[in-house]
């Protein structure tokens, strides 16, 4: 109760003081607002305690913190989507303080007899409006010693067992015999060494929860980023509304190009770092190691080549930009995934992280913050080259002339290609050299 409570504990005592200063309730209050917090906080650590001892008992003890895991990610997940689809930014438009009050009133928490919650606050209010109600007190403190009785029945019954199970390490599905009947169909054309290589990244990506869950936390940003670029006041089919809607479609590149980024960060940087100490077998063996770079570089890739396309292609269509800035967009959305995909991995071989298990502390090192700089860099310089030739587009089309592709613009297009194209390949052959080089 006190490693769970602690924060809550803390965050109460400037609300209450609060109510204690404006409604006069003197010292005896600090006592009285103890007694009644601290059942409140007592009721779920019993109840997460014995859900905890449940889980142990029923599920082996890694598939229970897996599960858990799980569970808050979509809770976080939901809560997120939660508070974009309410909107808060229509409060900041002036038409929408007359709703303020409904708006606030969406937002009251349920309240019910039969809730320690509302006991409480019954019990805290009585005290301060000076109309002393015992039962709310009683309640909150019968209820908290039956749970404390009932959980103490269930520790002594259920805890030696779940002990030695927690012990146990859970079966894993080691020999991954489901992506083999899948995706090894798929890739039989591939050599052995490649398609062994594209299997063992698969499985260990899905092996580990903390790495597949955070694809839930992942499904939800890209709603709400698709649901922001709906809910943007442009006014389509109008001379100014086609320009906002062209520039907002060709700044969606930097923002979907820095998303990207950030996703690269988090599941191709690791990638030569989650080898660990196998490495040195890797390297020692006769097997090649570009097949083990090319095998990490299009596992990271093609997810990400697919989220990038269907994320620009979803956000033009609701902008429903013209044909050039969807062919445009496209185009420079693939030759980004594909430069941000190798400089993640080059980085990665650069700043290996050998000792470290968990994979989501590795983008947070040094050479994490180095790659997002260098990608910030690419991305800069290739949304620059790709605004001069858009300039020119918008121009045309504002003045009511015929769009031409001239030199100029084929030109700016170059530029952006060969900047891509160099941010491609350097890296990857860096990230050989790097990893050729590999001492133990």
């Amino acid at each position: 109760m006190l490693h769970s409570s602690w924060m809550v504990a803390l965050m109460a005592v400037p609300i209450l003081a609060a109510y204690g200063v404006i409604y006069r309730g003197g010292v005896l209050f600090i006592p009285y607002a103890v007694l009644v917090i601290a059942p409140l906080l007592l009721l779920p650590a019993v109840i997460g305690t014995a859900v905890t001892l449940i889980l142990v008992n029923v599920f082996p003890a890694r598939r229970t913190r897996d599960l858990l895991s799980i569970i808050a990610i979509g809770a976080a997940g939901g809560v997120i989507m939660l508070f974009r689809i309410i909107r808060p930014e229509q409060l900041a438009r002036p038409e929408g303080f007359r709703n303020l009050l409904d708006f606030i009133t969406v937002l009251r928490t349920p309240t019910s007899p039969f809730l320690p919650s509302e006991w409480a606050t019954k019990a805290v209010m009585g005290y301060l409006r000076h109309d002393i109600d015992p039962l709310p007190l009683v309640l909150l403190w019968t209820t908290a010693a039956a749970f404390v009785t009932l959980g103490a029945l269930l520790h002594r019954s259920l805890f030696p067992q779940g002990f030695t199970k927690a012990q146990e390490g859970a079966e894993r599905f080691i020999r991954g015999g489901f992506w083999r009947w899948t995706v090894g169909g798929l890739l039989k054309p591939l050599p052995v060494a490649k398609r062994e290589f594209v299997l063992k990244d698969i499985r260990l990506f899905f092996r580990d929860t903390t790495q597949w869950s955070q694809l839930i936390l992942l499904a939800v940003l890209v709603v709400v980023y698709v649901f922001n670029i709906q809910a943007l006041p442009l006014h389509r089919g109008e001379p100014v509304g086609f320009f906002y809607v062209t520039l907002v479609s060709f700044l969606n590149l930097g923002l979907a190009g820095f998303v990207l980024a950030s996703i690269a960060a988090r599941f191709v940087f690791p990638a030569v770092s989650l080898e660990g100490r196998q490495m040195w077998l890797l390297r020692s063996s006769p097997l090649d190691l570009r097949a083990l770079l090319w095998s990490k570089y299009w596992v990271g890739t093609i997810p990400l080549l697919i989220l990038a396309l269907l994320l620009t292609g979803i956000t033009n269509v609701l902008l429903e930009v013209a044909p050039f800035m969807m062919i445009m967009s496209m185009a420079a959305m693939f030759a980004l995934t594909l430069a941000i995909s190798a400089m993640a991995l080059a980085f990665g071989a650069a700043y290996p992280q050998f000792e470290t298990e968990n994979a989501a502390q590795i983008p947070t090192s040094f050479g994490g913050l180095v790659f997002m700089m260098a990608t910030i860099a690419l991305l800069a310089a290739v949304t620059l080259a790709l605004w001069q030739a858009v300039y020119t587009y918008v121009r045309a089309v504002y003045d009511g002339q015929s769009v031409v592709i001239d030199a100029w613009m084929i030109g700016w297009f170059g530029v952006a290609a060969a900047l891509c194209a160099a941010a491609t390949v350097i890296p990857l052959r860096l990230a050989l050299r790097k990893i050729e080089t590999f001492e133990f």
